[in-house]
């Protein structure tokens, strides 16, 4: 049995899967707001739960919304900021008695898909997930693709390919530079262009509703986010070549996504066809937690990362 946990900045949440995959055991709690120590007793809870429910010992693996640094060993580029700088791995393998895999909830999405999910049988994976913020995964033959900074997959901090003029220099990024992707791309960056456009704030799925009711103004942005994450995509395919791109987080709900970008992403990659696959997870919003499961269990069987 493999023991899944996804730590996230509102809730973390406990999986428990069998060799199959199969659920056994769900369960989740608030996550405690700036306090460290909380934070880790309530993982150890919800473990405790979770294999009492198993009646036995269980891989473990976790997934974060930063990564583990292997020049220091402690979390960086977390958006829950009181994990940054905190050896999270060595004291929660401390508190568990036990080896624990650690990954970016980006690489969770991308090994669940890859494992079990939409792209199960695929040899290279690209798992992005476009939400609040955006950032993404790589799986190669099953594997998960750290890279020597731990950075690997961070697409969203790349500047947005071949912009417009009217693109220029781009929107500020919380990461210091302008026109990262991110800011195009992520929930809060499409509500921003509508509210910037019209002067009217709405979220991210009204403004798409309004596109599928005929307004002119929220369809042409709509047109634009087809047009930015195509050409953002297409960067990917020219680097990494995947059979399969897997959309996650909450801008990945939008259905025309998966007819609109590949139609518009062939005019910028590097090729005379584009077998590449875009796709939704099939396991939605629990193809994180699933995907931390499978970090425990792969790291039993000795597969490990690159």
């Amino acid at each position: 049995m493999h023991i899944g946990i996804d730590l996230g900045g509102t809730k973390i949440e406990v999986l428990l899967v069998d060799a199959q995959g199969r659920e056994a055991f769900r369960k989740r709690l608030p996550t405690p707001q700036g306090q460290y120590d909380a934070i880790l007793q309530t993982i150890k809870q919800l473990v405790t739960d979770a294999e009492q429910h198993a009646g036995q010992p269980c891989s473990v693996g976790i997934g974060t919304p930063g990564a583990i640094s292997p020049a220091t060993g402690l979390m960086k580029n977390a958006n829950s900021v009181v994990l940054n700088g905190k050896p999270v791995h060595s004291d929660l393998e401390h508190l568990l008695q036990r080896q624990v895999r650690i990954e970016n909830d980006a690489n969770c999405l991308a090994l669940s898909e890859a494992t079990d999910g939409a792209a199960a049988g695929a040899n290279l994976v690209f798992a992005v997930i476009v939400g609040t913020g955006t950032g993404a995964g790589i799986v190669v033959h099953g594997k998960v693709l750290t890279g020597a900074n731990a950075i690997a997959g961070e697409w969203g901090h790349n500047p947005l390919p071949w912009p417009e003029a009217t693109e220029l220099p781009g929107k500020p990024c919380y990461c210091g530079k302008h026109g990262c992707i991110e800011t195009w791309l992520s929930g809060s960056g499409f509500e921003a262009e509508y509210a910037t456009a019209t002067g009217i704030s709405h979220n991210a799925a009204t403004i798409v509703q309004l596109a599928t009711q005929g307004d002119a103004q929220a369809e042409q942005l709509m047109q634009a986010y087809e047009e930015r994450m195509a050409k953002s995509l297409a960067h990917v395919i020219n680097i990494l070549d995947p059979e399969v791109i897997v959309l996650g987080g909450g801008m990945s709900n939008i259905q025309r996504l998966y007819t609109n970008v590949p139609q518009r992403w062939g005019k910028y990659v590097f090729s005379d066809q584009v077998s590449t696959r875009l796709v939704a997870p099939h396991f939605g919003d629990s193809s994180g937690v699933r995907g931390a499961a499978w970090l425990g269990a792969n790291h039993r069987l000795g597969k490990n990362d690159y």
